[in-house]
């Protein structure tokens, strides 16, 4: 009875012993399953992020190159407001030295017999004293931050001087005085008046730059868009241009 049983024992235990084996070879393939699951979502997530950092490096570089860009402009308008004060001044100087020497020139005849009919005075003349002074009180307070004294300052005087050589400068500085102040309908007119009006200007790029800030700033991101591809096409080598491109890209 028992040579009969032991046989059977034998191939039972041995049964399961393989049955075992056979599980835990189960359980090791599910495991190493999960494991390599895992590690693909820990691979992905890290390449996402990876994916992430150069996005945003990329729009980093970008911004960065629209400040240097930015900067340079704004360097460039505090050397025109710096050259322009420079010529008021020099203007209103040469005025002074020419009236002296007018003066000296009569003085000798001051004790003559007057002329029987003395010549009509000009009409309308310009006093290039005033015309400086006007010009030079504007300039100082845009450079001191006083927006809304300079653009009225400015919007004066080309009302005043409708021929003076100034005229592009002061409807320009008026508009970046009104954008300052959050104007764009105003500023975009004074912007426009350059742009349009004295094209060859230097300071024709940068009034159709900031004419695309104003419509930008209105919400009308199609005007924007055509007034920096109209700038880049007219003035394609200004530091304006360069603005221009970077903000079509985006």
């Amino acid at each position: 009875m028992s040579r009969r049983l032991l046989p059977r024992l034998l191939a039972g235990l041995l049964a399961g012993l393989l049955a075992s084996q056979a599980q835990a070879g189960l359980f090791d393939d599910e495991e190493a399953r999960l494991r390599i699951n895992q590690m693909r979502s820990e691979f992905s997530a890290r390449l996402d992020k990876l994916e992430a950092g150069a996005r945003a490096q990329l729009e980093l570089a970008d911004q960065i190159e629209t400040l240097k860009a930015e900067i340079a402009r704004l360097r460039g308008e505090n050397e025109v407001l710096s050259n322009d004060l420079a010529n008021a001044n020099k203007r209103q100087k040469d005025f002074y030295v020419d009236l002296d020497n007018r003066l000296r020139k009569v003085e000798p005849q001051a004790g003559a017999e007057a002329p029987t009919a003395a010549p009509a005075p000009a009409a309308a003349a310009v006093d290039p004293a005033a015309e400086s002074r006007d010009y030079e009180a504007a300039l100082t307070q845009l450079r001191g931050g006083k927006f809304k004294e300079a653009a009225g300052g400015f919007i004066a005087f080309t009302r005043n001087y409708p021929n003076s050589s100034f005229q592009p400068n002061a409807h320009f500085w008026a508009a970046s005085a009104l954008y300052q102040l959050k104007d764009n309908a105003g500023a975009a007119e004074h912007y426009a008046k350059v742009a349009n009006q004295w094209p060859d200007d230097t300071r024709a790029p940068d009034a159709l730059l900031g004419l695309s800030n104003t419509q930008q700033a209105r919400g009308d991101t199609a005007s924007a868009t055509k007034t920096l591809e109209r700038l880049l096409a007219k003035y394609p080598s200004s530091s304006a241009a360069t603005i221009a491109k970077q903000r079509l890209k985006k």
